[in-house]
This record gives C-alpha cells, sequence and structure tokens, in this order.
C-alpha cells in the first residue's frame, strides 16, 4: 500500500466530491444538456484548484438522473487541465467491475496526472446497478470483500497469483502499467456502518466516511471501531487517514442557504432515492452538531472544526452540486468553500 503522509503542520484538507448527478432545476423544471452538465463538473474542478482547494473528486453512479458512468474518463480529462490538485474517484463501484481492468485503468490515470490520482472503492449506495450489470445481488456483501481484497493484491504485488469465487483465477498475471511509484493510494468508502469500518480497518487502508446528515456524534462509534482494529491488527492509526463526506450549501447567512436548498436537496432525494428529504432533518442542520453542511461560512466553519475535535479526521470533502443547483450557485459555494472556510479550518487544526 503506498503510504498516506500526513501533514498535520498544513492543518485538515478540504476538497470537492461530486456524484455527477444530472436532475432538473427544481424552480424551472428544466434539466441542462449532458455534455454542459459535464463541462460543468470539469469547470468546478478547475475552479478548486486555481481556489487552492486540495483534492477533487468525482464518482460514478449507474441509474437515471447520473452523468459520470465513465469517471474515469472525466477525471482523466481533469488530470490534463490541472497540475496540482489531488484527484480520486468517489466512489468506484468494485462490486460490479472487474478489480484488474480498474487497477489498469487507475494506475494510467496516476501517470498521466503525474501521481495525483486516489482510488475510494464502494459497494454503491443504490442496489440498481447490480442488475444493470447483471451482478446477483444475494451476493453484494461477499462480492466486495472478494474484489477489494483482489484490488489491494494487486496494489502490493507486481505478479499476481489469485484464485476466487466471483473472477476466474489468475496465473503469473503481471499488472501493467504500474502507477508512478508502483502503488496507487488506495480508500475503503464506508457508509457509516460500523461493520464496514471495521473490515477496512483489519485491512489496513485509509477511510472515507460518508456523514451525510444527522448529529456528529453518530459517527463516531464507527471512526473510533476502524482505530481500535487498526491498531489490534498490526496497523499504526496515528498514520492512517480518515475523510468524511457531506452535502455543503454555502450562502451570505444561514436562513438565505436553508431557505435556498432545501427544495434542491429534497427533489433531488425524492428523483434519486424514491422520496423527498425530510424536512424536520433538513431544519436540524442548523445546528453546528449535525453533519449536514448548510449555512453561512462561520456555521461551516464550527462544523468541521467540531468534527475535527470529536473526529481526529484528516480531510473533509464536499458536495457542493447536488440537486440541479445553477453552475453560479456553485460557482459561489467554490469560492466560499475555498477562501472563508478552508483558511481558518486550516489554521484551526493545524499542529506544530
Amino acid at each position: 500500500m503506498k503510504e498516506y503522509k500526513i501533514d498535520s503542520s498544513k492543518g485538515m484538507e478540504i476538497g470537492l466530491y461530486s456524484l455527477g448527478d444530472l436532475l432538473p432545476d427544481v424552480h424551472t423544471g428544466s434539466t441542462i444538456p449532458e455534455q454542459e452538465r459535464i463541462q460543468n463538473i470539469i469547470q468546478s474542478a478547475k475552479l478548486a484548484e486555481d481556489a487552492g482547494l486540495d483534492i477533487f473528486s468525482l464518482g460514478e453512479s449507474h441509474q437515471p438522473y447520473f452523468i459520470s458512468q465513465a469517471h474515469q474518463v472525466i477525471l482523466a480529462y481533469i488530470a490534463a487541465i490541472t497540475s496540482k490538485i489531488k484527484l480520486s474517484s468517489g466512489v468506484t463501484v468494485l462490486s460490479t467491475a472487474d478489480p484488474l481492468r480498474v487497477y489498469e485503468e487507475f494506475a494510467t490515470l496516476d501517470l498521466l496526472s503525474n501521481g495525483r490520482i486516489e482510488l475510494i472503492a464502494g459497494r454503491a449506495s443504490r442496489t440498481g446497478v447490480y442488475k444493470l450489470m447483471g451482478i446477483n445481488l444475494r451476493d453484494y456483501e461477499a462480492i466486495f470483500e472478494e474484489k477489494f481484497e483482489l484490488l489491494l493484491q494487486m496494489n502490493k504485488e507486481r505478479v499476481v497469483n489469485w484464485e476466487g469465487k466471483y473472477r476466474s483465477a489468475l496465473e503469473d498475471a503481471e499488472i501493467l502499467p504500474r502507477p508512478l511509484n508502483d502503488k496507487l493510494l488506495i480508500w475503503r468508502g464506508v457508509g457509516g456502518s460500523p461493520a464496514s469500518a471495521i473490515k477496512a480497518g483489519h485491512q489496513g487502508v485509509p477511510m472515507t466516511l460518508a456523514t451525510l446528515a444527522g448529529p456528529a456524534s453518530a459517527f463516531k462509534d464507527a471512526i473510533d471501531a476502524y482505530r481500535i482494529v487498526l491498531d489490534n491488527s498490526g496497523f499504526d492509526s496515528n498514520k492512517m487517514p480518515v475523510a468524511t463526506t457531506s452535502l455543503c450549501y454555502i450562502a451570505d447567512d444561514t436562513t438565505t442557504a436553508m431557505r435556498e436548498y432545501f427544495p434542491y436537496m429534497s427533489r433531488g432525494f425524492e428523483l434519486v432515492n424514491g422520496r423527498p428529504f425530510s424536512k424536520y432533518h433538513f431544519a436540524e442542520a442548523k445546528n453546528s452538531k449535525n453533519t449536514l453542511m448548510v449555512g453561512d461560512w462561520e456555521l461551516i466553519v464550527e462544523k468541521i472544526i467540531y468534527q475535527h475535535e470529536l473526529y481526529g479526521h484528516q480531510r473533509f470533502l464536499a458536495q457542493v452540486d447536488f440537486g440541479g443547483l445553477p453552475f453560479s450557485k456553485i460557482e459561489k459555494i467554490i469560492d466560499l468553500l475555498a477562501n472563508k472556510v478552508a483558511p481558518v479550518v486550516r489554521r484551526e487544526t493545524k499542529k506544530d
């Protein structure tokens, strides 16, 4: 495994992630063309780099209302027009892909980007992709675990001998190309379950934890369990990073942010997940101890710092483009995140 170097002297890493949703604007009912949405994703990454954010992450979701199914292709384009910002998948749905092909693609991306690529592998939060890709949902858990272990083995060994249940065996298979420094940085995407966090601890891989909404304290057990298992499994939890992710909408004041974002978030959830987001749970976002990042920039700072004190994590990724938001709104959120939130968070979380 490629070592992730935690530089606590610079404070937390702050970045963006997108799932590439393609949703109608709740106020106009219109949906922008697919090409325009992809160009907006690319422009968001370029804006993030220009503004000094640390990382841009793009996921895949193989279902209606999404556009980044070939997320590695979009990341390749972003790699070509940027030079500094780290780039990552978020997540790569490993359960429905061939680990060998995934490794080849991301090793190539790492070479193209001069070593800036990371890979976050996950099981998929929406199960429609299993039917689409011809995968038996009954084997949901076992397929991911087997494929993830194979992916990690490919990262450790140039020549792989392997046999499993859900993929044909590999005999003296040379895994090419190799990433720039021979290893990829591979994270495990976790949806909040302590059970999945424990598995990440046993495997000794960094963890990216989705913290969509609810009290921040509800996610602490998963992070604590992850670190305990890391140490018990012979790894050093002090050297293994944790990242959190959340939807994020920043406006000039919290009242405006809550009023503006709720229609987009609620309608987005209705279209993607089958039911609107709860107005009651959304209202709790005004609390600084709630994980949903909606408010003015000072409240967002307060939330991130509170969570850092609770979790001791090293990275926060904000999803700023969910729900069919006009790109002008996305641009403003990126500006506030990069120029208002990030400098304060870095200063308050850095260690000498």
